[in-house]
């Protein structure tokens, strides 16, 4: 239909912009207040993308002869980007709930890690799941995500640790990202754990000479579209000079490094990853004062994982100082058998109480930052006229309920929206 629109949302109490001015990120003093605006509307256009947000008046006037395929009156409601999570493991068979109890016993990750659980638990069973099965499982669980106000999630393989079963599980989320609405950046991780039978160093080789080459041909034939490359750099895992060797083979093959570092041993990963021009890593519960600082001046974010701190009791990330010293601090669930949390809203709120983060801060984490986290920025994470229409209605006159009521977004998100197509309503 010429001229039409997908969707006008009217009349919103509050609509959070995060950012108005296309900043890629927000860091420092930037996050003191995000951008709202208050009795605001909304468009976006048959292509996906916003085009207009405004006072609401001034919304009505310039669309009055327009038609749109749906109208959603938003009175009293509150309207915010969609959520980015910006790290998550979901696709796997062999949950691991008898684990959890051997964590609550005392059990550290790294005892049942070294007695063939943890991954090398779920690496078995993915192995023997077909690929049908991979896919139905991982379906339901995005569907989780998008309920709690999840529109771009990072999905990384890594329980397959073999070519084979990696290629498996990057095709299951390369099914995903085609079939489904949700917005998803893939990133190959099968340097998670070093396989049962080889060395690191050995285990690295395997990766450089035999998995990068065939990612680099499935890429460039349009099977699988990777983005980033994962390593598990861990004292008892891989080593700084592996993980270096592999970072830097996939940037070489244009991939993005984004990489879990110094989470249960001070690794010097984040001054590893700041030399590479990482655009992301991840964890961060032991990274170092040298390693802040580096990670600032480089603007590689800092996919910070509130839920895993707290599931395996470690200390958590110092969040506070890096932002007071300008790190662009960013999100993650860190979805996975270990720690089981589908919901961006509890993982902010988890950020705030545990790791003192204000609520724009996490909010700003949860979207423009993870967005960055992802190098998508520039299309997600804020409402913009230009960007994606990802969007999320909750029913509160103030956004910050989403953070507030701990565990209560399923009563309070009304509609998900991707691209302007409503994907999930109340």
């Amino acid at each position: 239909m010429a001229g039409g629109h997908r969707l006008l949302l009217e009349n919103a109490r509050q609509v959070v912009l995060v950012c108005a001015r296309g900043e890629r990120f927000l860091a420092g003093d930037a996050l003191r207040s995000l951008q709202v605006l208050e009795g605001a509307s909304l468009v976006v256009g048959t292509d996906g993308f916003i085009k207009a947000i405004g006072p609401a008046d001034a919304i009505q006037k310039q669309f009055s002869e327009e038609t749109f395929e749906e109208r959603i009156d938003c009175s009293g409601k509150c309207i915010l980007p969609g959520l980015v999570d910006a790290h998550t493991h979901p696709v796997w068979a062999g949950e691991r709930v008898h684990e959890f109890a051997m964590k609550l016993a005392g059990a550290t990750y790294m005892d049942i890690h070294q007695a063939g659980g943890g991954i090398n638990f779920t690496v078995e069973r993915t192995r023997q799941a077909s690929e049908e099965e991979l896919y139905s499982s991982f379906q339901q669980r995005l569907g989780c995500m998008v309920r709690a106000g999840t529109t771009l999630v990072e999905c990384k393989s890594g329980y397959g640790l073999s070519l084979e079963t990696e290629l498996k599980m990057l095709r299951v989320i390369e099914r995903a990202r085609r079939e489904l609405d949700v917005s998803i950046s893939a990133t190959y991780c099968g340097a998670h754990s070093v396989p049962k039978g080889k060395t690191a160093s050995e285990a690295a080789d395997d990766i450089i000479k035999n998995h990068l080459p065939r990612l680099k041909e499935l890429g460039r034939n349009g099977e699988i579209h990777v983005d980033n490359i994962d390593v598990f750099c861990e004292k008892g895992v891989f080593d700084l000079d592996s993980t270096r060797r592999i970072l830097q083979s996939g940037k070489d093959i244009g991939l993005q490094i984004n990489f879990h570092g110094d989470e249960l041993h001070p690794m010097k990963a984040a001054e590893l990853g700041a030399e590479l021009g990482a655009q992301a890593i991840s964890h961060l519960e032991e990274v170092s004062d040298e390693g802040i600082a580096a990670m600032a001046t480089a603007r590689c974010s800092a996919v910070l994982l509130p839920t895993t701190a707290y599931m395996l009791r470690l200390k958590q990330p110092r969040a506070r100082k890096m932002l007071d010293e300008g790190v662009i601090v960013a999100l993650g669930s860190d979805f996975n058998p270990n720690a089981y949390c589908f919901s961006m809203p509890m993982v902010m709120h988890l950020a705030c109480v545990n790791m003192r983060m204000s609520m724009p801060e996490a909010l700003a984490a949860a979207t423009i930052n993870a967005a960055y986290a992802l190098g998508k920025s520039h299309t997600q994470g804020s409402l913009e006229v230009g960007k994606q229409g990802d969007l999320i209605i909750i029913n509160s006159p103030r956004w910050e309920h989403l953070i507030y009521q701990f565990g209560g977004h399923h009563e309070l998100i009304d509609y998900v929206i991707a691209k302007g197509k409503v994907i999930y309503k109340k």
